[in-house]
Order: structure tokens, then C-alpha cells, then sequence
């Protein structure tokens, strides 16, 4: 292998995973070892939310992580403009009609 390439990695995708996992929420916590990524869904007028994948990273891969994800937003921004920041609390009812029986 010459000095220039890098090893070829192969990353198999299955249909399943490929689709997907919609979160509009993460939970983040972290021991001494670990950190562990809780990706979840809320729902409108729904009070029980339920964690669609849990994640769990060594430190070093989260930091990875978070330079990964600072580049790919400022690419983002870069093409598609400023992303708003809202500082505000989440909003647990989304603003529409509360579920009822």
C-alpha cells in the first residue's frame, strides 16, 4: 500500500437502518467510560415519549462526533444560510389541540 491511501473500509447499510430513525429529541448523559446518545420522538398532545435508539460512544468518539457535526453544520450554513437558534424551552405541546378520549 503506498503512503497516500488510506485502507479501504466496506460499511454495509441494511434496508432497515437505511430508512431511518426520526428524532426530534436527544438526551445526553455520560459516565467516566462512556457517553450514551438517547434519540426520541414526541408527539403532539401525546405525554409519553418512548427512546427510539440509544447510542453509546467513547469519550474520544464523542468528541470526534462533535467536530464532525460542527464541520457538517458549518457546510450546511454555508450553502443553505444561518440556521435559527431558539433559546427557548422545548415545547412539550407543540402549540396544537392536546389528545383526547
Amino acid at each position: 500500500m503506498e503512503d497516500n491511501q488510506q485502507p479501504h473500509l466496506d460499511i454495509e447499510l441494511s434496508e432497515e437502518i437505511a430508512e431511518g430513525i426520526y428524532s426530534n429529541l436527544a438526551i445526553i448523559t455520560h459516565s467516566q467510560s462512556e457517553f450514551v446518545l438517547d434519540f426520541i420522538k414526541i408527539m403532539p398532545g401525546v405525554p409519553k415519549a418512548r427512546v427510539k435508539s440509544r447510542i453509546l460512544l467513547t469519550p474520544q468518539h464523542a468528541k470526534r462526533l462533535v467536530k464532525a457535526l460542527a464541520e457538517n453544520l458549518a457546510k450546511f450554513e454555508q450553502t443553505n444560510g444561518k440556521i435559527k437558534d431558539i433559546d427557548t424551552p422545548f415545547p412539550m405541546s407543540f402549540g396544537g389541540p392536546t389528545a383526547q378520549a
